[in-house]
This record gives structure tokens, sequence and C-alpha cells, in this order.
């Protein structure tokens, strides 16, 4: 497909949102252009329609936590990347996507195999040892910040922490950090599909230089073999060049845009609540606890998609054709009324916050999501021990998207400050 048609396509593929929008399909609404809205009054307009609400775009949605549940722990449902879900061909063939190509998009056993060799990496007791040194990340960049009194949250801390953190494990050398986050950030805007030429070209150009950067890294670790991420998976010697670039492209990714999220929806999240912002302070035991409150209540990725493998599948009861596209509104799911009490309050008491589905479930639950709770508290308690009187300074800049939600610039200012570190 040339630029010009696949220009057409997308320009097609809006005219038709905007008609089934005129029309409140509920699919169409919740595919809008970019979510810098509240997106959850919209999730509750849907699940008063109903547990399972069809959309004339050919999907089914689904807010009730249940079924939700259901459907991610059930074999007969698989993942697929966005060419498989009607996206026009962008022309990347040859190029290494790292969401799409990598095992988060594969069904077992594939996904299994793939996923068996880096999770060693990701246990209790690997996060456990890696526990110092996020720690001393995270004053770091706190301490460059001291005698500041305005800085933009998200780009000088909140991105700045899991970017190091992940190239740490990957190996990548500090001069190279603002291109990952740059492309980390791409990657993201990608998981809604294309809304432009524009941006499948920057797509092309992200997945140009970071399949060479990562090829470049991959070769370098071959010649000097050490023990970091890269370094285990070469030493595994069952994965293809491609199964190379699209794991540790994913983990880039993926760890970046859940924990720079999850930073900024927390800090936002506390500043609104005052006493559980001192007490993440006052009581690092707690610290866990609102973290879960926090990713149930404004998570970082709002719903995904489940296939029916082979007709089998099940959905309330009825049976799901074959190809056809379940839309798990997790986001919507985590404030179910029918499973936490009073679900649109931040409550940092609440007993099964961490039964949340911010992680998926299943096979394909969330594989750092140990360590994107680890960086949350962390980041989060250092900050304001350090930073007590932070508060929002200008306005806040939403990420344009629907599945990824958290501010993309966060303006604070602070007048006095505790030169206080993690203890």
């Amino acid at each position: 497909m040339s630029d010009r048609q696949l220009a057409t396509a997308i320009a097609m593929g809006k005219v038709v949102l905007g008609w089934f929008r005129l029309l409140d399909d509920p699919g169409a609404m919740l595919i809008r252009p970019f979510q810098s809205i509240d997106p959850y009054p919209q999730y509750e307009r849907i699940r008063a329609r109903g547990k399972v609400v069809p959309s004339k775009l050919g999907m089914l949605l689904v807010t009730d936590y249940e079924l939700c549940s259901a459907v991610l722990r059930d074999p007969a449902y698989g993942v697929a990347p966005n060419r498989e879900l009607g996206q026009p061909d962008l022309g990347i063939d040859g190029m290494v996507h790292p969401l799409e190509d990598s095992f988060l998009f594969h069904n077992p056993p594939e996904h299994g195999r793939l996923r068996r060799i880096v999770s060693p990496l990701f246990t209790p007791r690997a996060m456990h040892d890696r526990q110092a040194r996020i720690e001393a990340i995270v004053d770091g960049f706190l301490d460059q910040l001291a005698g500041r009194e305005e800085f933009d949250l998200v780009g000088e801390f909140a991105a700045r922490v899991p970017i190091k953190i992940i190239c740490d494990l990957l190996g990548v050398p500090d001069a190279e950090h603002r291109r990952m986050t740059e492309w980390g950030t791409t990657l993201a805007a990608s998981i809604d599909g294309m809304g432009s030429i524009a941006q499948v070209r920057e797509l092309r150009t992200t997945l140009r230089e970071l399949n060479d950067f990562l090829a470049g890294m991959i070769a370098q670790h071959r010649a000097e073999p050490n023990d970091d991420v890269i370094g285990h998976m070469l030493a595994d010697g069952s994965l293809t060049e491609r199964e190379l670039l699209a794991t540790s492209g994913l983990l880039l990714a993926a760890g970046f845009e859940t924990t720079v999220n999850l930073i900024g929806n927390g800090v936002l999240t506390l500043l609104a609540n005052p006493a559980a912002r001192q007490r993440i302070v006052d009581d690092p035991d707690a610290t866990d606890n609102i973290v879960e409150e926090i990713l149930r209540l404004d998570p970082p990725i709002q719903y995904t998609a489940r296939l029916s493998l082979d007709g089998k599948a099940k959905l309330a009861g009825r049976p799901v054709p074959a190809g056809k596209p379940v839309i798990l509104l997790t986001a919507a799911a985590n404030r179910d009324p029918a499973v936490f009490e009073d679900p649109h309050r931040f409550n940092p008491d609440r007993p099964n916050a961490r039964e949340h589905l911010t992680f998926s479930s299943g096979v394909h639950y969330c594989l750092g999501a140990g360590l994107a709770r680890m960086e949350g508290g962390i980041a989060l308690r250092a900050l304001f021990r350090r930073f007590p009187d932070l508060r929002v300074g200008g306005t806040v800049q939403r990420r344009p998207s629907r599945v990824v939600r958290g501010p993309l610039r966060l303006p604070v200012r602070v007048t006095s400050r505790q030169p206080a570190a993690i203890g």
C-alpha cells in the first residue's frame, strides 16, 4: 500500500468512526481520536448497557470484572497484533515491531517458550536484589532537582527513572537514554493505531533506528559477553535474531510506558488526597497498598483486546465466532461496583485493591508487574519526602492516547525542600 493509499484509508476510517459516533455506537465512542478527557464516565455509560455490549464496528465491549477476568484466563481466547485487527498495511515489512512482534502478541506455545527465557530476570528475588539500585537512581534524579522551584515532573523525573532502570538491564549507555525515551513514547502511541501518515512515517523512522541500535547492542554483546538481559538471552542460545530484537525492544517499551504513567497518575492522585500523600512518606508499610489503589483507580493501560481463536470461546454463556474481537475494558472492570465498594473513590485502605486487572491476568499477566510496583512505590515515597509541598504549577497535558493514560507534561512547583533520602 502506497503512502497515498494509506493516508486515504486512515482518512476514511476517521469518517466511518465519526459517523458511528453520531449514532452513539459504544465502540466508536470508545475509539475517539485521543483520550484527553476523563474516560471513566464513558465506561459507565457502556456498563449501563449491559455486561456485554456489541458495537457495529464488529467488536464486543466488556466492562464486567468477572467476565474480563474469565476471558483473560480462557485459552479459547488469544491475542493479536493491530494488523490482524483491521489496521492498514503500514509499510513496515522487514522491520521488527517490539510490541507486535514480541511474545506480548504471541499465543501459546510460542508465548510460553519466549517468556520463560526472560522470566528469571523478574522473580521476587531478582526484584529484591535491584531495590537498592532503584532507590539510588530515584535519589540521584531528585538530587538534580534540588533548588528548583518549578519543573516538569514527567520529563525531568517520572520518565527518567524507568528509562534508566531498563537501560541498566539492557546495558545501554547513559548517552542513549534520551533516544530511548523518544523511541518508547513513539512505540506506545502506536498501540492506538495510526491517526495520520505523519505518525506512520515517525513509526517507520523509530523502528529503523531502534532495530539498528539493538542489532548493534546484540553484536557487541556477542563480542563481549556479560550478564545483563541481552547477555542472558544470548546465553540461552535458542532465540532467533528477530526474537532477540523484539524481546529487547519489548522490555524497553513496556517497561517505560507502564511505570512513567504509574508515577504520573500516582502523583496526581496523591496531590488530590493529602492524607494519603503524607502517609506514604510516614508509613513505608502503607506504600504497597497505596500503589495498588492507584493502579486500580487510574491504570496506565485502559483496555486490551482478545480474539476468539477457533469459535469455541464463550462470553456470558454465548458462543463467540472465531476471529471476533472482544475489547476488555480493564480500567472499567477495576471500578466494577460488584467487586470494589464505592469504586470511584480513592481508598488507600481498600482490602482488595490488589485484585485489579491493570496487569492483565492468566498467561499474559505482565512479566514486569513486580518491577513497576517497586519503581512506582520508591519513586512516589521519595518524591513526596523530598518535596512535601509539591503542587501542580500549570496546565497538565495528557498523553494523546486512548489506550495509554497518563500525563505527558505535568508542571509542578515547590517552595520548600527537605534534603531527606529514602529510609
